[in-house]
């Protein structure tokens, strides 16, 4: 059970990634709306998902750089302060960031998909599901000489399986609503993005608690 349990929840936050039209799904819908075109659709979850994988990639070199110096506790509040701090911006403003255009080439979806995930704290939610095995015997997790600091293979793994997650999740909402926006159109989507932004807000709050009682 030990074994499989980073991956569950790292598949999870995936699919719960994906389902927030905020992380891109709804912007590969607007490109193959536009283009008329479900192959358009699927090109740019490529994107996405590169930019999304490197917004997690980067929160966790910053974890590794930092638990070779930062004690354990002092890197658990600091993780949770973050977390706090993104949760209520996120819920006081609760509104889609401006900026872009839907006529973007493979690198600008790649960046907003990035900008995105970074400040949506994408990154920072799945830091505490990491730092859960620092403080447990995970030798096949952390380095032989240093307990606390995670192997790069289980690192990329993580970003690997969160990120294929992520990406199976949003393109079936983006090809299902690709094929039923005539009869239900775009209103519902407008309606639930607060929703979404909201939800995210709150989860936001539970991860920081998490990496407070870890």
């Amino acid at each position: 059970m030990s074994r499989a349990w980073p991956w569950v929840p790292l598949i999870l936050l995936g699919a719960y990634h994906g389902l927030n039209p905020g992380m891109g799904w709804l912007f590969a819908l607007a490109r193959g709306l536009q283009e008329k075109s479900r192959s358009a659709v699927l090109s740019s979850l490529v994107p996405i998902a590169f930019g999304h994988a490197v917004a997690i990639a980067v929160a966790l070199l910053i974890l590794r750089l930092v638990q070779g110096i930062v004690p354990f506790s002092y890197l658990r509040l600091l993780i949770a302060g973050l977390l706090f701090i993104l949760a209520i911006r996120r819920l006081l403003r609760a509104r889609h960031p401006k900026g872009g255009g839907i006529r973007v080439g493979w690198w600008g979806l790649a960046w907003w998909s990035l900008l995105m995930a970074s400040s949506h704290g994408a990154g920072l939610m799945v830091i505490p599901v990491l730092l859960a095995h620092t403080g447990h015997d995970m030798a096949h997790f952390a380095m032989p000489d240093q307990p606390g600091l995670l192997r790069t293979p289980f690192l990329v793994a993580a970003i690997l399986v969160h990120t294929a997650s992520l990406i199976a999740v949003a393109g079936i909402l983006a090809l299902l609503s690709y094929e039923s926006y005539e009869t239900s159109g775009l209103t519902l989507l407008r309606r639930a993005w607060f929703n979404f932004d909201l939800l995210w807000g709150c989860a936001l709050l539970v991860a920081g608690v998490a990496a407070l009682l870890m």
